[in-house]
């Protein structure tokens, strides 16, 4: 996977909001969206595969700990289309995080138990074209 963006220093809380716009590859095969205290802290690791690592037309979501993985969650709802412009919002809850896609909402627990995310990375077979807060 390329390596994309990196934000640092986010300060985001619960009742704050991260939105990222950006467009999927025409021959992607999967991306990754990471959210936490840093690259070591994940609360979320949000990774939409459009057939990679044995998954098709499948979102995984985990958390990492230090060099620690957590258990993968799968949500087979997946509403992305190769080639396509994609908005994807992360709302910042006190227990968890509410991942809104188009048509379809899911919520992933904070684990670590994160209360500020500072960290934003995006990887993979996305092109990210915008990211904001509020």
């Amino acid at each position: 996977m390329s390596c994309g963006p990196v934000c640092t220093n986010l300060g985001l809380k619960p009742g704050q909001r991260l939105t990222v716009k950006g467009k999927i590859a025409p021959a992607a095969k999967s991306f990754v969206m990471n959210l936490g205290k840093d690259s070591s802290h994940l609360g979320l690791h949000f990774n939409p595969r459009f057939d990679a690592h044995g998954d098709v037309n499948t979102i995984v979501c985990n958390s990492k700990n230090v060099e620690q993985w957590g258990t993968e969650h799968r949500e087979t709802v997946f509403p992305f289309q190769k080639g396509a412009p994609i908005e994807i919002s992360f709302a910042i809850n006190p227990t968890d995080v509410t991942v809104h896609l188009p048509g379809h909402q899911f919520t992933f627990p904070n684990r670590l138990g994160l209360q500020v995310f500072d960290y934003f990375d995006a990887q993979g077979d996305f092109a990210l074209q915008s990211i904001s807060w509020e």
